[in-house]
């Protein structure tokens, strides 16, 4: 259903405010994860992060970009867990099992357990980016310093890899989630193998900040809204951050894996824009994350995972100065550098309990935009989210006199073709006859000129949409013929 806009209503006596406010105080402790970015100038050192965290907050958990020895420091004997991650470019050597115990020993061995990792993550958002080496890497790197670990002693510390929610081809309604084709069989399916196997969580970045429109901005930020009703299943939802949480539950429970956990790896709003972002605003990154964190302490769950908490990571600790994709992008930050709340989401203490959220948002300095200083680490990047329920994302087709066909990139390697062609071929749907011995395009009999057929095929059966001839980054849409001889591409 479509989204209305909020109708009136009555302000309560103040006298009624306070006593929400004392009933709220008494009875909430909110506690929630942070995202603990260092891309700024600007940043209070780590033992003072630690400190302000520990005496001042009830934050109870931080992620990492990296693993910085002098945070890791920090941070021992606080009590507060902690997730590390390896970079990127990490990946392919991390395949080596001996690379991995390396990175094991220096980087996890010297802090532990004063220190409380709990969690070390391969890369960040990996499809996102579609690097075909670290994506047909990751796995492999992630079962290596799975066993790195084991084989050092440090059996409580689980190894994950958070995902950018483009891994989604529908999130509309959240019944019918479904990972993208290939992705879902060959890339996603045996990662949740793997944590169904080592008991870890499944990690998911869900940013309605890049899902909402005009229409459903109170639905994205937790405001009074009508809610949206999945069609399939007849369930509310009252907010899009719940609709994507069930549309990844779907996708897992399609390739058989609804049972693993799912942790929100980042999430978050803005609280200052650019001129034309009149949806960033303190009011609305109050509205969006204090939503996120009593939403998620609450246990209520959501219409399918139903009596559920989820830990949650928000996006992200500060305003970090040196952000590279500008204003927005730098105020991000529930605290600016100095400790000064930018807004209180419900995680500062008062006295033993944590205070609610506030009603009178902080008002920050706009932070400039500067150049960014190179940095080894990589920068979380907000994905493109799936558009929330009944609001289907448009997309531009191809003109009516255009051909199209889907070939492969000119550097993917032969085992990710192969993944191709078992995939396509699977299906049933597709006719990948031409390809078999004696077929019109059996020869030239190569994993390459066979993985064209089957891809294009695929392409021509479902449609003419990007998705389907993204093959895990490895497609590309040519306008040029590639039939040749008797062997005759359908268009």
């Amino acid at each position: 259903m479509a989204i209305r806009a909020n109708k009136p209503f009555l302000i309560p006596s103040l006298s009624i405010i306070l006593l929400l406010s004392i009933i709220q105080l008494a009875t909430s402790q909110y506690t929630i994860g942070v995202n603990y970015g260092m891309v700024a100038d600007n940043l209070p050192p780590p033992s003072a992060v630690a400190s302000f965290l520990q005496s001042k907050t009830n934050i109870d958990r931080i992620k990492l970009f990296d693993a910085n020895p002098d945070v890791l420091r920090a941070f021992a004997n606080t009590n507060i867990s902690v997730t590390v991650s390896i970079a990127n470019g990490y990946i392919p050597d991390l395949t080596d099992l001996q690379k991995a115990k390396e990175w094991v020993s220096a980087n996890v061995v010297p802090f532990y357990p004063q220190t409380k990792i709990i969690r070390v993550l391969v890369g960040n958002e990996v499809m996102y980016w579609k690097d075909k080496k670290q994506i047909a890497y990751l796995l492999r790197a992630m079962e290596s310093v799975h066993t790195a670990l084991q084989d050092l002693g440090l059996n409580k510390i689980q190894v994950s890899t958070p995902h950018a929610l483009n891994i989604l081809s529908i999130s509309d309604p959240p019944s019918a989630g479904q990972f993208k084709p290939v992705y879902d069989t060959h890339i996603i399916k045996p990662i949740l193998e793997f944590h169904n196997r080592t008991k870890s969580p499944f990690m998911v970045c869900p940013y309605p900040y890049f899902g909402f429109n005009d229409v459903t901005l109170n639905y994205a930020i937790f405001k009074s809204n009508p809610g949206a009703v999945d069609k399939n299943t007849g369930k509310r939802y009252m907010n899009m951050f719940e609709q994507l949480l069930d549309a990844t539950h779907s996708a897992m429970k399609r390739v058989g894996f609804g049972d693993v956990e799912i942790v929100v790896a980042e999430t978050g709003w803005p609280s200052i824009g650019g001129e034309n972002q009149p949806a960033v605003s303190v009011e609305n990154a109050l509205s969006y994350n204090g939503g996120v964190v009593k939403f998620v302490n609450s246990g209520k769950g959501t219409p399918l995972m139903p009596n559920k908490k989820f830990e949650t990571y928000i996006f992200s600790l500060f305003n970090e100065n040196q952000k590279p994709m500008g204003v927005a992008e730098q105020n991000f930050g529930l605290f600016k550098a100095d400790f000064t709340p930018v807004y209180d989401v419900g995680i500062l203490k008062t006295g033993d309990q944590s205070a609610p959220p506030s009603t009178t948002p902080v008002t920050p300095t706009p932070t400039p935009v500067v150049t960014p200083a190179p940095v080894d680490s990589p920068t979380p990047v907000a994905p493109v989210t799936p558009a929330p329920v009944d609001s289907p994302t448009p997309t531009t087709p191809a003109p009516a006199d255009s051909k199209q066909w889907c070939v492969p990139a000119g550097d993917v390697s032969d085992e990710f073709l192969q993944h191709n062609i078992d995939y396509v071929c699977s299906l049933g749907s597709v006719g990948c006859q031409p390809i078999q011995d004696a077929g019109a395009c059996f020869d030239p009999n190569t994993i390459r000129s066979h993985a064209s057929f089957a891809m294009n095929a695929y392409y021509q059966t479902f449609g003419h949409e990007p998705i389907n001839c993204d093959f895990t980054g490895t497609g590309i849409v040519v306008n040029t013929d590639p039939s040749y001889g008797t062997c005759e591409y359908e268009c």
